[in-house]
């Protein structure tokens, strides 16, 4: 069965390793489908944020946890400063 591509966020694109664990969790999958696209984009900009290639690991794999539970956005974050806040 092939995989589809999650859907992305508004200024981010959905990066592959992020691609993969979702595909791989039904649940993570099923929540980030659900969520709207800015929301995908806080994701993505939280993933891929830190410098250190073991702590987007460490991201990746709590925020399948997270999105798995039904959590909707990354906690205790900001947001993505790429975004354009006009």
């Amino acid at each position: 069965m092939a995989k589809t591509k999650p859907g992305g966020g508004t200024v981010h694109e959905l990066p592959p390793d992020l691609q993969a664990a979702l595909n791989a969790s039904k649940p993570a999958l099923a929540t980030w489908e659900d969520i709207t696209p800015l929301a995908r984009n806080e994701w993505i900009c939280w993933v891929t944020s830190p410098k250190k290639p073991e702590t987007r690991v460490k991201r990746i794999d709590w925020g399948i946890e997270s999105l798995s539970a039904g959590k909707r956005r990354p906690c205790c974050w900001p947001g993505c400063k790429h975004r354009d806040k006009s």
